[in-house]
Protein backbone atom coordinates (compact mmCIF):
# COMPACT_ATOMS: atom_id res chain seq x y z
CA UNK A 1 0.00 0.00 0.00
CA UNK A 2 1.26 3.51 -0.70
CA UNK A 3 0.93 5.84 1.45
CA UNK A 4 1.08 9.63 0.94
CA UNK A 5 1.41 12.06 4.22
CA UNK A 6 1.64 15.80 1.69
CA UNK A 7 -0.61 17.05 -0.59
CA UNK A 8 2.33 17.98 -2.80
CA UNK A 9 3.92 14.29 -2.94
CA UNK A 10 0.53 12.35 -4.56
CA UNK A 11 1.78 11.42 -8.38
CA UNK A 12 -0.82 8.76 -8.32
CA UNK A 13 -1.81 8.07 -12.22
CA UNK A 14 -5.27 5.94 -12.32
CA UNK A 15 -8.39 7.20 -10.89
CA UNK A 16 -9.52 6.11 -7.79
CA UNK A 17 -12.24 4.05 -5.87
CA UNK A 18 -12.24 5.82 -2.99
CA UNK A 19 -13.21 5.95 0.33
CA UNK A 20 -14.30 8.91 2.61
CA UNK A 21 -13.83 9.22 6.18
CA UNK A 22 -12.17 9.93 9.51
CA UNK A 23 -11.76 6.05 10.27
CA UNK A 24 -10.57 6.40 13.58
CA UNK A 25 -11.24 3.62 14.73
CA UNK A 26 -11.35 1.89 12.06
CA UNK A 27 -14.50 0.10 12.73
CA UNK A 28 -17.06 -2.07 11.57
CA UNK A 29 -18.69 0.78 9.52
CA UNK A 30 -15.42 2.15 8.45
CA UNK A 31 -14.70 -1.46 6.69
CA UNK A 32 -17.95 -1.79 5.17
CA UNK A 33 -16.40 2.05 3.34
CA UNK A 34 -13.37 0.63 2.53
CA UNK A 35 -14.80 -2.77 1.57
CA UNK A 36 -17.27 -1.28 -1.31
CA UNK A 37 -14.83 0.73 -2.16
CA UNK A 38 -11.95 -1.98 -3.13
CA UNK A 39 -14.74 -4.15 -4.83
CA UNK A 40 -15.42 -1.31 -7.12
CA UNK A 41 -12.16 -0.62 -7.93
CA UNK A 42 -11.32 -4.19 -8.92
CA UNK A 43 -14.59 -4.29 -11.13
CA UNK A 44 -14.02 -1.10 -12.33
CA UNK A 45 -10.16 -1.40 -12.90
CA UNK A 46 -9.77 1.60 -10.74
CA UNK A 47 -7.21 2.57 -7.49
CA UNK A 48 -8.88 1.47 -4.68
CA UNK A 49 -7.72 4.31 -2.14
CA UNK A 50 -8.96 5.78 1.37
CA UNK A 51 -9.17 9.43 2.43
CA UNK A 52 -8.45 10.10 5.97
CA UNK A 53 -6.75 12.78 8.20
CA UNK A 54 -4.06 11.95 10.38
CA UNK A 55 -4.94 13.74 13.04
CA UNK A 56 -8.79 14.50 14.33
CA UNK A 57 -9.92 17.95 12.79
CA UNK A 58 -11.65 18.58 16.03
CA UNK A 59 -8.52 18.69 17.80
CA UNK A 60 -7.03 21.02 15.59
CA UNK A 61 -9.96 23.53 16.29
CA UNK A 62 -9.83 23.10 19.95
CA UNK A 63 -5.47 23.72 20.38
CA UNK A 64 -5.67 20.59 22.37
CA UNK A 65 -5.99 16.78 22.50
CA UNK A 66 -10.13 16.82 23.31
CA UNK A 67 -10.63 13.55 21.03
CA UNK A 68 -8.56 10.84 22.12
CA UNK A 69 -7.48 8.41 19.85
CA UNK A 70 -9.10 4.86 19.27
CA UNK A 71 -5.80 3.44 17.18
CA UNK A 72 -2.29 4.35 16.90
CA UNK A 73 -1.28 5.52 13.29
CA UNK A 74 0.77 2.22 12.66
CA UNK A 75 -1.88 0.14 13.59
CA UNK A 76 -4.37 2.13 11.52
CA UNK A 77 -2.29 1.87 8.45
CA UNK A 78 -1.95 -1.62 9.16
CA UNK A 79 -5.29 -2.34 9.10
CA UNK A 80 -6.56 -0.15 6.08
CA UNK A 81 -3.19 -2.22 4.33
CA UNK A 82 -5.13 -5.51 5.54
CA UNK A 83 -8.39 -4.72 3.71
CA UNK A 84 -6.62 -4.51 0.64
CA UNK A 85 -6.70 -0.62 -0.12
CA UNK A 86 -3.84 -0.22 -2.52
CA UNK A 87 -3.25 3.75 -1.40
CA UNK A 88 -3.89 5.77 1.92
CA UNK A 89 -3.85 9.56 1.17
CA UNK A 90 -3.14 10.53 5.67
CA UNK A 91 -3.29 13.77 5.40
CA UNK A 92 -2.98 16.53 8.23
CA UNK A 93 -5.94 18.52 8.65
CA UNK A 94 -4.61 21.50 8.37
CA UNK A 95 -6.32 25.44 9.01
CA UNK A 96 -5.94 25.93 4.88
CA UNK A 97 -8.65 22.44 4.58
CA UNK A 98 -10.20 23.95 7.42
CA UNK A 99 -11.66 26.99 5.38
CA UNK A 100 -11.97 25.56 2.43
CA UNK A 101 -15.02 26.21 1.06
CA UNK A 102 -16.92 22.82 0.38
CA UNK A 103 -16.94 22.40 -3.65
CA UNK A 104 -13.38 24.10 -3.64
CA UNK A 105 -12.47 21.18 -1.21
CA UNK A 106 -14.27 18.31 -3.86
CA UNK A 107 -12.49 20.29 -6.79
CA UNK A 108 -9.25 20.58 -5.55
CA UNK A 109 -8.84 17.45 -3.35
CA UNK A 110 -11.59 14.90 -4.16
CA UNK A 111 -11.74 15.48 -7.98
CA UNK A 112 -8.31 17.08 -7.98
CA UNK A 113 -5.20 15.54 -5.94
CA UNK A 114 -7.23 11.91 -5.37
CA UNK A 115 -8.17 11.45 -8.69
CA UNK A 116 -11.57 10.17 -7.24
CA UNK A 117 -14.15 8.57 -9.42
CA UNK A 118 -16.07 6.22 -7.43
CA UNK A 119 -16.98 7.66 -4.38
CA UNK A 120 -18.02 5.67 -0.91
CA UNK A 121 -18.92 8.05 2.59
CA UNK A 122 -21.08 7.78 5.25
CA UNK A 123 -24.61 8.99 5.64
CA UNK A 124 -23.22 11.89 7.70
CA UNK A 125 -20.06 12.87 5.88
CA UNK A 126 -19.70 16.34 5.90
CA UNK A 127 -16.51 18.64 4.82
CA UNK A 128 -15.15 22.08 4.20
CA UNK A 129 -15.46 25.41 5.92
CA UNK A 130 -17.68 24.87 9.16
CA UNK A 131 -18.32 21.21 7.58
CA UNK A 132 -20.47 23.51 5.60
CA UNK A 133 -20.90 20.32 2.41
CA UNK A 134 -22.51 17.42 2.95
CA UNK A 135 -23.67 14.13 0.75
CA UNK A 136 -26.11 15.83 -0.87
CA UNK A 137 -23.41 18.90 -2.61
CA UNK A 138 -21.36 16.09 -2.97
CA UNK A 139 -24.00 14.00 -4.87
CA UNK A 140 -24.57 16.77 -6.67
CA UNK A 141 -20.80 17.70 -8.01
CA UNK A 142 -20.27 14.33 -9.10
CA UNK A 143 -23.45 13.90 -11.39
CA UNK A 144 -22.36 17.53 -12.63
CA UNK A 145 -18.49 15.79 -13.13
CA UNK A 146 -19.33 12.26 -14.12
CA UNK A 147 -18.42 10.96 -10.33
CA UNK A 148 -20.16 8.22 -8.91
CA UNK A 149 -21.38 8.85 -5.37
CA UNK A 150 -21.95 6.07 -3.08
CA UNK A 151 -23.85 6.99 0.42
CA UNK A 152 -23.98 4.35 2.92
CA UNK A 153 -26.54 3.72 5.31
CA UNK A 154 -25.90 3.53 9.16
CA UNK A 155 -24.04 0.15 9.87
CA UNK A 156 -26.27 -1.35 12.98
CA UNK A 157 -25.18 -3.52 15.81
CA UNK A 158 -27.30 -4.94 18.68
CA UNK A 159 -29.46 -1.96 17.35
CA UNK A 160 -27.22 0.79 18.12
CA UNK A 161 -24.87 3.08 15.13
CA UNK A 162 -21.66 1.71 14.81
CA UNK A 163 -19.15 5.33 15.52
CA UNK A 164 -15.94 5.95 17.02
CA UNK A 165 -18.24 8.12 19.29
CA UNK A 166 -19.81 4.92 20.93
CA UNK A 167 -17.06 2.80 20.75
CA UNK A 168 -14.65 5.70 22.90
CA UNK A 169 -17.71 5.82 25.72
CA UNK A 170 -16.81 1.56 25.83
CA UNK A 171 -13.79 2.43 26.34
CA UNK A 172 -13.65 4.81 28.68
CA UNK A 173 -16.79 3.08 31.01
CA UNK A 174 -14.60 -0.34 31.20
CA UNK A 175 -17.76 -1.72 28.56
CA UNK A 176 -14.33 -3.51 26.95
CA UNK A 177 -16.54 -6.32 25.50
CA UNK A 178 -18.18 -4.14 23.49
CA UNK A 179 -15.56 -2.90 21.45
CA UNK A 180 -14.93 -6.29 19.76
CA UNK A 181 -18.47 -6.07 18.77
CA UNK A 182 -18.01 -2.87 16.78
CA UNK A 183 -14.59 -2.64 16.10
CA UNK A 184 -14.36 -6.27 14.99
CA UNK A 185 -11.30 -6.85 17.45
CA UNK A 186 -10.10 -6.23 20.99
CA UNK A 187 -8.91 -2.83 22.11
CA UNK A 188 -5.09 -2.71 22.78
CA UNK A 189 -3.03 -0.46 24.51
CA UNK A 190 0.64 -0.54 23.41
CA UNK A 191 3.90 0.49 24.50
CA UNK A 192 7.59 0.12 25.58
CA UNK A 193 8.25 -2.13 28.68
CA UNK A 194 9.55 0.19 32.11
CA UNK A 195 10.81 -0.21 35.39
CA UNK A 196 8.35 0.08 38.06
CA UNK A 197 8.97 -0.05 41.29
CA UNK A 198 8.75 -4.00 41.50
CA UNK A 199 6.06 -4.43 44.29
CA UNK A 200 4.50 -7.41 41.89
CA UNK A 201 7.68 -9.01 41.86
CA UNK A 202 8.18 -9.39 45.87
CA UNK A 203 4.70 -10.40 46.27
CA UNK A 204 4.74 -13.51 43.74
CA UNK A 205 3.43 -11.67 40.79
CA UNK A 206 5.60 -9.65 38.45
CA UNK A 207 4.28 -7.26 35.67
CA UNK A 208 4.88 -5.44 32.56
CA UNK A 209 4.70 -1.50 33.04
CA UNK A 210 4.10 0.51 30.37
CA UNK A 211 3.11 4.55 30.68
CA UNK A 212 0.04 5.46 30.12
CA UNK A 213 -0.56 7.25 26.26
CA UNK A 214 -2.00 10.23 26.89
CA UNK A 215 -3.37 10.24 23.27
CA UNK A 216 -5.41 7.19 23.60
CA UNK A 217 -8.57 6.77 25.17
CA UNK A 218 -7.76 4.63 28.46
CA UNK A 219 -10.29 2.60 30.12
CA UNK A 220 -10.36 3.42 34.04
CA UNK A 221 -8.55 2.11 36.35
CA UNK A 222 -9.48 -1.50 37.30
CA UNK A 223 -8.44 -5.09 36.51
CA UNK A 224 -8.51 -6.42 33.38
CA UNK A 225 -8.72 -10.18 31.41
CA UNK A 226 -6.06 -9.55 28.73
CA UNK A 227 -3.80 -11.14 26.30
CA UNK A 228 -0.19 -10.20 26.09
CA UNK A 229 1.56 -9.57 22.31
CA UNK A 230 4.98 -9.51 22.29
CA UNK A 231 6.82 -8.58 18.86
CA UNK A 232 10.27 -10.03 18.71
CA UNK A 233 12.89 -9.78 15.04
CA UNK A 234 14.17 -13.05 14.25
CA UNK A 235 15.97 -13.37 11.08
CA UNK A 236 14.96 -9.41 10.11
CA UNK A 237 11.28 -10.60 10.19
CA UNK A 238 8.88 -9.22 13.08
CA UNK A 239 7.39 -12.38 14.83
CA UNK A 240 4.37 -11.85 17.45
CA UNK A 241 3.44 -14.26 20.52
CA UNK A 242 0.37 -14.09 21.84
CA UNK A 243 0.42 -14.81 26.18
CA UNK A 244 -2.56 -14.66 28.20
CA UNK A 245 -2.23 -12.17 31.21
CA UNK A 246 -4.25 -10.07 33.85
CA UNK A 247 -4.05 -6.18 33.66
CA UNK A 248 -4.02 -3.40 35.96
CA UNK A 249 -4.43 0.17 35.16
CA UNK A 250 -4.49 2.50 37.95
CA UNK A 251 -2.15 4.34 40.54
CA UNK A 252 -1.30 1.52 43.04
CA UNK A 253 -3.18 3.07 46.26
CA UNK A 254 -2.68 0.37 48.67
CA UNK A 255 1.12 1.16 48.74
CA UNK A 256 1.30 4.92 47.64
CA UNK A 257 1.15 7.91 45.25
CA UNK A 258 1.77 7.04 41.70
CA UNK A 259 1.45 8.10 38.47
CA UNK A 260 -1.26 6.02 36.45
CA UNK A 261 -0.06 3.27 34.76
CA UNK A 262 -0.66 -0.07 32.56
CA UNK A 263 0.72 -3.25 34.69
CA UNK A 264 0.54 -6.91 33.10
CA UNK A 265 1.44 -9.83 34.77
CA UNK A 266 1.83 -12.44 31.67
CA UNK A 267 1.10 -16.00 33.66
CA UNK A 268 3.45 -18.91 33.01
CA UNK A 269 6.42 -16.32 31.85
CA UNK A 270 9.16 -15.02 33.29
CA UNK A 271 11.35 -13.34 30.61
CA UNK A 272 12.83 -9.91 31.29
CA UNK A 273 11.16 -8.07 28.63
CA UNK A 274 12.44 -4.14 29.87
CA UNK A 275 12.98 -1.55 27.05
CA UNK A 276 10.69 -4.38 24.35
CA UNK A 277 7.77 -3.04 22.74
CA UNK A 278 4.23 -5.42 23.98
CA UNK A 279 0.84 -5.17 23.04
CA UNK A 280 -1.99 -5.39 25.31
CA UNK A 281 -5.68 -6.76 24.41
CA UNK A 282 -8.51 -5.96 26.43
CA UNK A 283 -10.68 -8.89 26.93
CA UNK A 284 -13.05 -8.03 29.90
CA UNK A 285 -12.97 -5.68 32.54
CA UNK A 286 -13.53 -8.09 36.45
CA UNK A 287 -13.59 -5.07 39.04
CA UNK A 288 -12.58 -1.75 39.79
CA UNK A 289 -9.05 -0.42 41.52
CA UNK A 290 -9.57 -0.26 45.13
CA UNK A 291 -7.55 0.69 48.15
CA UNK A 292 -6.92 -2.35 50.05
CA UNK A 293 -5.50 -2.91 54.02
CA UNK A 294 -2.09 -3.51 53.30
CA UNK A 295 -0.08 -6.04 50.88
CA UNK A 296 -0.99 -9.29 52.34
CA UNK A 297 -4.66 -7.97 51.81
CA UNK A 298 -3.58 -6.96 48.24
CA UNK A 299 -1.53 -10.15 47.27
CA UNK A 300 -4.69 -12.37 48.09
CA UNK A 301 -6.75 -10.02 45.97
CA UNK A 302 -4.51 -10.42 43.19
CA UNK A 303 -4.52 -14.12 43.63
CA UNK A 304 -8.49 -13.85 43.05
CA UNK A 305 -7.86 -11.82 39.89
CA UNK A 306 -5.45 -13.88 38.53
CA UNK A 307 -7.51 -17.29 38.96
CA UNK A 308 -10.58 -15.69 37.39
CA UNK A 309 -8.00 -14.42 34.53
CA UNK A 310 -6.98 -18.31 34.25
CA UNK A 311 -10.78 -19.54 34.09
CA UNK A 312 -11.24 -16.75 31.53
CA UNK A 313 -8.39 -18.04 29.38
CA UNK A 314 -9.11 -21.52 30.06
CA UNK A 315 -5.94 -22.39 31.44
Amino acid sequence: MRIFHDLKDIDIKKPTSIALGNFDGVHKGHQELMRRAVAAGKEKGLTSAVFTFSNHPRNLIAGEDVVKNILYPEEKQRIIESMGVEVLFDIPFTWDICGMEPVRYIEELLFGAFKAQEIFCGFNYTFGYKAGGDVTLLREEGARCGKSVNVLDPVMVDGKIVSSTLIRSCIAEGKIEACDTYLGRPYTLNGTVVHGNEIGRTIGFPTCNLLVDETMVTPPNGVYVTNCIIRRVQNGAVKEEKHPAVTNIGVKPTIGTFAKNVETHIFDFNEDLYDQDIRVEFLKMTRPEVRFDGLEALKEQIARDCAQARAYHGI
